[in-house]
């Protein structure tokens, strides 16, 4: 069962998961059990993964692989829209894994986070500190046994094998048990929950060194001698430091994921109609390691459904970033690798259990050295570096609860709140600029944006917004050439498509950016806001009820993402299906309460309801909400019209053509309040100063004929 687990491994991370799906149907390993839920969720066999997580027949029996799997069954829960299930197993996982960030940004994303405070305090440190001292106390007692066992291995190659069994022979002990094995979500592989002796310091060895430069791979167990002796003293030839120093150097494989399942979220409105929005996450999960610790605005943004026992998240942060070679990375073996400063240790997590033997003052004794790589390490500063991680998770999130629950100014105030080296990554700064997209701020948008592409210009996260800000400023140059860079980084991610479909619909070829969003949704369907552009194409083409029916799938993927509340309001407002209209947008107004449009169109609604009054009411909401929107003002001043109140409607006008001095609707609607209190000249006048200002074909026709009617009683007058 071990080699059908490593092979199970091995088709997913190749993509292959229904190869994966019929070697291990039918398991009843834990291990195996686990990597045949994800090989369902990946097909999209939801209630198969389920049952292979919480067998029907054993209800009382431990989801597989701790918190990974409880992660994964929470999102099993919540792709079948069973929302308080899901947020018990996010919520377990926490628990159970206090550094497991992508089931804090689920909890975000259902809206149902803690305090950041309290989620990652002094109980998370406790956790940590605990999970700590039971992963070095286990690889101890363990580390005598497989020393003996690697020592047998090495001196049983001879000189004369051959390179591919020299590279076979390290993977053989890579699933012991069912404790370790690979993990793929929507395509993308993570290390999963391997044990601090098995997998910790295991250095991959590279085929390119092996075969050419002729050097023996390195141990699989990189100086762990419990006396923190170094290994190279069993086979000098063959020492990691030889294979290092060697003439010809290889990537080193890079286990941290680049890529997620992205779910990101923005803002729909261009001045005055429904356009593009997404919700922010995203797709924007934070890898621990990479993207916190190092500071060194190469973040990468990463979920693992792997165990994330100590040893894997010392793997990861020890793991080479993409683009980099062994020989950069290593130029200094001792320093930079070898020996890992304070920023760089490990961020330790597991379940926190307890040996019987050992009592706590022993634990204090191991936790008083740590050997890594022939070096030793004090204990105290593992510790310290889980605090200082548990300190930025705070901040980090803080803001990406306060982002999803649209207190976007709040959010922007968090992130401020990061020291300068963490500020400046790719992955805060894309959730700087999906926060001020949602504002309505596309300068700056533009520009966090801007520089979260110069720092990782290989990353995804975020660019489908970053292509609806450029659509809103219309940079059709800055967009075109936005979607080909993303299309040739990688073509089967959703949001190059996104962004290539923003492209077309920009130049109102709306069929062609239509299949494009299509092609996203066909890439990822449980990627929300493709299913949202989809839905505004089909309205561009006034294909209602197709538009309708992307809508409804957005909302069967996320519940929460209120753009598609917005999209079917509109829907029904085109249609003149008031009470729709108003429940929809009634329904992203609880969403999203600090939204301007929403708030302008729902008031919209009901006043066409005859609900006049507490329309006011809501939008002078909407105008509190954003002043620069000059949509509620405009709107209010309608209704101000409707009940004949033309000096408070004159009023708001007045103090709009301030906000938007060269809007042709705001004079013609000045035009219409001095027609009707019979001020024909300055009616006249500002039916002219609209026609100036160049409105569209449809106004400019309505305009004329107002101006036609204002001069027929005039004539009767005459006849008379």
């Amino acid at each position: 069962m071990t080699n059908l687990q490593l092979l199970a491994g091995c088709y997913l991370q190749n993509n292959q998961a229904y190869s994966a799906y019929h070697i291990l149907k039918g398991a009843q390993m834990a291990q195996s059990r686990y990597l045949f839920a994800i090989s369902c969720f990946q097909m999209d066999l939801l209630s198969e993964a389920e049952t292979a997580l919480c067998p029907a027949s054993e209800p009382s029996v431990e989801v597989p692989n701790g918190a990974a799997g409880h992660y994964l069954l929470g999102l099993i829960y919540r792709y079948t829209d069973r929302r308080k299930s899901a947020i018990h197993h996010f919520k377990q996982a926490l628990s159970m894994d206090p550094l497991m960030w992508a089931a804090y940004e689920e909890l975000c994303i259902l809206g149902a986070a803690e305090d950041a405070t309290a989620v990652f305090g002094e109980a998370a440190a406790l956790c940590v500190q605990k999970q700590y001292l039971h992963c070095l106390t286990t690889s101890k007692l363990q580390s005598s046994a497989e020393d003996c066992n690697l020592v047998d291995t090495r001196h049983s190659v001879s000189e004369d094998t051959s390179p591919r069994q020299l590279k076979l022979m390290p993977g053989l002990k890579d699933v012991p048990g069912n404790h370790h094995g690979a993990s793929i979500l929507g395509g993308t592989s993570q290390p999963i929950n391997s044990g601090l002796s098995n997998i910790s310091f295991y250095n991959t060895p590279s085929p390119m060194a092996t075969q050419l430069s002729g050097v023996a791979p390195p141990p699989l167990c990189r100086n762990l001698q419990p006396n923190g002796q170094n290994m190279s003293t069993v086979n000098t030839d063959t020492s990691p430091k030889s294979s290092v120093n060697s003439t010809i150097q290889a990537p080193r494989r890079k286990f941290v994921d680049e890529g997620k399942l992205r779910k990101i979220s923005g803002r729909l409105f261009s001045d005055s109609g429904p356009r593009r929005s997404s919700r922010l996450s995203s797709d924007a999960s934070l890898n621990a390691n990479a993207a916190v610790v190092s500071g060194n605005g190469t973040g990468n943004s990463s979920k693992y459904l792997g165990g994330s026992k100590l040893s894997s998240m010392a793997f990861r942060s020890m793991a080479v970033r993409k683009g980099q070679s062994w020989a950069n990375e290593n130029a200094d073996e001792g320093t930079r690798n070898d020996v890992l400063d304070d920023s760089r240790l490990n961020v330790t997590s597991s379940t926190s259990s307890s040996t019987p033997t050992m009592d706590a003052k022993s634990y204090e004794q191991e936790a008083a050295n740590f050997p890594i790589g022939g070096q030793t390490v004090s204990g105290s500063k593992v510790i310290s570096g889980a605090s200082e991680i548990l300190t930025l998770l705070r901040i980090f999130g803080e803001g990406c609860r306060l982002a999803y629950s649209y207190s976007c100014q709040d959010a922007l105030d968090t992130y401020m709140k990061l020291p300068h080296k963490h500020y400046n990554t790719g992955w805060v700064l894309s959730q700087v600029g999906k926060v001020y997209f949602e504002l309505v701020d596309y300068l700056e948008a533009d520009q966090a944006f801007g520089l979260a592409r110069q720092i990782m210009p290989y990353s995804l996260e975020g660019m489908d917004v970053y292509s609806t800000v450029l659509y809103h400023v219309k940079e059709d140059m800055k967009l075109s050439y936005l979607a080909q860079e993303l299309i040739s980084t990688d073509r089967l991610a959703p949001q190059s498509w996104c962004a290539m479909g923003n492209c077309y619909s920009l130049q109102k070829d709306h069929e062609t950016a239509l299949k494009n969003f299509q092609r996203a949704v066909q890439l990822n369907p449980r990627f929300a806001y493709a299913h949202t552009l989809c839905g505004h194409e089909y309205v561009a083409l006034e294909d209602f009820e197709n538009g309708i029916k992307c809508y409804q799938s957005a909302l069967r993927v996320d519940a929460r993402h209120y753009n598609a509340w917005y999209g079917l309001g509109m829907v029904y407002l085109r249609q003149e299906k008031f009470e729709f209209s108003e429940h929809h947008f009634r329904m992203a107004f609880q969403i999203n309460q600090r939204s301007s449009v929403i708030m302008s169109y729902l008031g919209t609604a009901l006043h066409a309801l005859k609900r006049s009054e507490e329309a006011l009411m809501v939008m002078d909401k909407a105008i509190l909400a954003d002043k620069k929107n000059p949509l509620p003002m405009y709107q209010k001043a309608n209704i101000l019209l409707s009940l004949e109140k033309f000096e408070e409607a004159l009023e708001v006008l007045e103090e709009l053509k301030e906000y938007a001095p060269r809007e042709s609707s705001v004079y013609a609607l000045m035009g219409r309040i001095y027609k009707r209190r019979n001020m024909h000249e300055r009616a006249m006048l500002h039916y002219g100063i609209s026609l100036d200002l160049k409105p569209s074909a449809t106004d400019a026709a309505s305009i004329k004929a107002a101006i036609e009617k204002l001069h027929v009683p005039d004539e009767m007058e005459d006849n008379l």
